[in-house]
């Protein structure tokens, strides 16, 4: 049977309930199969689910779902209010046959009628698929997401929902939980859209910045926009940038994660003049992209997370922060992929294996112009492949994490450390260079038995390689998130480096 992560939330855990607690609805009544063909050559879009809804009925003994003899039952009416909120979770395109959907609650028969019954069920259908699965493995993997999406049969998920009782107490699926920080941001932005979101500030090209005490009409429009995104209890209209605007810039920093000065800057307006409804894509995007996340991930032990477009690494265990780190990634034309690994190797003063990509466009054309190119930059050949030993000029650093993969992709140091003061990090042939990546070891080992800074600090200066094997081998997921929610609540967008939200965004909206 194809397996599909379609997941059926409160709503849908009744098809067990009703089969088997006899005082929860009137007596069942069969269902007319016959007509379960010609609906699905009427209803096109729902051919998909065609085995699961023959595999749905036959455990329900054909009987109605969604009907009982004084017409649609309590779960039915349960159904649809959740499947009008569609939209609240990222979700912005149209339900198929929704009018017709639309037509059977409002024009409510009392005898069960087949065609209406199947098209409450194909629709619950999709909008589970769609909320709890997301858009299909190909599709994500188009986007450059190669992270490893688990799937899980249907039938027998609805299996397990069969000792619950009562509807207020089925649980819905498990999403990572970074999924539901998005979904409540998510509706604060909405409410801000309802109230007509916010105007373009207007500057001209010659303009600086403003800092406290200076008088403008941008100022001005800047206290508005900041009054509308609720930063400002009130918006006064005052064209001087004073201690109210001034703070207000400071909490919009703080909130969005931003490292700009508190201060009026062409940069600011700029990120200021995205509009809320751009902001509501940005979010829907990474909502979808949560549903591509192992909802296991939420109990693992620790493990180490990347996310390109925040330039950022995290080390957890147990749920909470260890270490975080800057991280320079893959440019455009070396995009870093998006993918999992488990590290299993720390390998100190390591030889850089030159690959062919570098060694054929870059190295080889030195080669031939300088004669002691490879002398110059302690580079050597090992059979038929160039490496640099071990130093302080080698790209990879002191140390090199190993977590094995078929995009050879790495964790390193390096001695080029003047990128991580730069805002935008995406400078690397694909591996990802960490600034803490010394501390990075520590924190690692550390839990390793022998381990401290000084064994780790002497290993990173002998200059020869060495290899140590991880007892326990420790998560590690490369990840692409344009807005991320922190613990306390605020979001943080980040450049899209790569150019892979309206691409998505086009699969949602459509």
């Amino acid at each position: 049977m194809r397996t599909i992560y379609i997941i059926i939330p409160l709503f849908l855990s009744v098809l067990q309930i009703q089969a088997n607690s006899a005082d929860c609805r009137l007596p069942a009544r069969p269902i007319d199969t016959a007509r379960f063909e010609p609906f699905f050559e009427k209803h096109a879009a729902f051919k998909e689910f065609k085995k699961e809804v023959w595999q749905l009925y036959k455990k329900n003994n054909y009987q109605f779902i969604w009907y009982d003899d004084l017409g649609l039952n309590e779960y039915a009416h349960i159904a649809y209010d959740e499947l009008s909120l569609i939209d609240e979770n990222g979700i912005f395109s149209i339900i198929p046959y929704y009018r017709e959907l639309n037509e059977v609650f409002i024009h409510e028969n009392s005898i069960p009628n087949t065609d209406a019954e199947l098209i409450i069920t194909t629709v619950v259908l999709f909008y589970s698929k769609r909320v709890y699965s997301g858009i299909s493995v190909q599709e994500s993997r188009l986007s450059g997401w190669l992270l490893a999406r688990e799937n899980s049969d249907y039938c027998s998920y609805l299996d397990k929902l069969i000792s619950v009782t009562e509807p207020s107490k089925a649980e819905r699926p498990e999403l990572f939980s970074q999924y539901y920080a998005l979904k409540k941001v998510l509706q604060n932005y909405r409410n801000i859209q309802d109230k007509g979101g916010w105007r373009t500030i207007t500057y001209n090209k010659e303009f600086k910045e403003l800092i406290p005490g200076d008088s403008s009409i941008v100022a001005a429009e800047v206290r508005t926009r900041l009054f509308n995104e609720g930063l400002l209890q009130k918006d006064s209209g005052k064209l001087l940038f004073d201690k109210d605007l001034h703070e207000a810039i400071l909490q919009y920093n703080v909130i969005h994660r931003r490292e700009g000065e508190s201060k009026i800057t062409a940069d600011l307006i700029k990120e200021l003049n995205i509009s809320v409804d751009e902001r509501i894509m940005c979010i829907a995007v990474n909502m979808e992209r949560c549903r591509w996340i192992p909802p296991k991930l939420n109990h693992v032990a620790e493990f180490i997370a990347v996310n390109i477009p925040s330039y950022e690494l995290h080390y957890l265990r147990e749920g909470k922060p260890l270490l975080s780190s800057k991280v320079v990634v893959g440019k455009e034309a070396t995009k870093t992929v998006v993918f999992s690994g488990e590290l299993s190797h720390i390998i100190f003063n390591p030889y850089w294996n030159i690959p062919q990509s570098i060694l054929q466009k870059e190295i080889i054309p030195e080669i031939k112009k300088q004669p002691g190119y490879l002398k110059k930059h302690a580079m050597e050949w090992n059979g038929n492949n160039l490496r640099q030993k071990p130093g302080p000029d080698n790209p990879l650093g002191s140390v090199k994490f190993i977590f094995p993969n078929s995009n050879s992709i790495y964790l390193h140091d390096t001695p080029s450390k003047k990128f991580f003061l730069r805002k935008d990090r995406a400078y690397s042939h694909g591996c990802i260079r960490v600034e803490k990546a010394r501390e990075l070891a520590i924190a690692i080992l550390k839990k390793e038995g022998d381990w401290n800074e000084n064994k780790v600090d002497r290993l990173m200066h002998t200059g020869k390689q060495t290899v140590y094997t991880i007892k326990n081998k420790i998560p590690v997921y490369i990840a692409y998130f344009t807005a991320w929610v922190d613990d306390k609540g605020n979001i943080a967008f980040y450049k899209d480096i790569y150019n892979r939200d309206q691409r998505l965004a086009k699969l949602l909206y459509q």
